[in-house]
């Protein structure tokens, strides 16, 4: 028997709902279901839980395959969390690029000047400019907001839209001669690039 029909046995043994087992073992009726569903594996410390509630041991809920199975899943949620974290701290580093001089001023000013700072350039390319960090930035706060959560759904999607907005400004920033954001916008796209290729365990 699987662990997972072997958890919904030993729940309706006791006439528990999902939510009532969920309180019991101080974890979210979600995960409840993931395990019974066998679409994932409590962590070591909900499987002491469990085992303690229902007075049986480790060994009896899970065999020595699912074990490794289960730790291997486990190692690669973190890895997960783990990516999609810094990823989200490099894309509110974007917001650097209010701030630091490297954009250039148009023809009024050859210095190098912050994005407030701008006055030679139309105002609907700073609004572009400004719109792309500030989504960029939001992206990373969320994805800062959701790492505390289960949701590796999530994760990944604002892992993608990060990636796309980094794109995003780095062509646009070339496209309009602002090499220096360009470069800043290409640095955190391959950081990114060889972060996710070493957790996918690409070459």
């Amino acid at each position: 028997m699987e662990f997972n029909e072997k958890l919904q046995e030993l729940r309706k043994s006791r006439s528990l709902t999902q939510e009532d087992l969920a309180e019991a073992l101080f974890v979210s009726r979600t995960a409840i279901s993931k395990w019974e569903s066998g679409r994932g594996y409590p962590n070591l410390d909900s499987l002491k839980a469990i085992s303690r509630y229902f007075t049986v041991s480790i060994d009896e809920l899970i065999c020595p395959e699912e074990i490794l199975s289960a730790a291997e899943h486990e190692k690669k949620a973190c890895l997960d969390r783990v990516l999609s974290l810094i990823c989200s701290v490099l894309d509110i580093f974007m917001a650097l690029l209010m701030f630091l001089p490297v954009f250039g001023n148009g023809t009024d000013s050859p210095s190098s000047v912050s994005l407030t700072e701008m006055t030679g350039l139309s105002a609907w390319i700073r609004a572009v400019f400004a719109a792309l960090i500030a989504l960029t930035v939001l992206n990373g706060i969320c994805g800062l907001i959701i790492s505390h959560f289960d949701k590796p759904v999530w994760n990944r999607r604002l892992l993608l839209t990060g990636m796309a907005l980094t794109i995003a400004g780095a062509a646009v920033f070339m496209l309009t001669r602002q090499p220096y954001a360009g470069i800043f916008c290409l640095a955190m796209l391959v950081v990114k690039g060889l972060l996710i290729g070493k957790e996918r365990g690409l070459p």
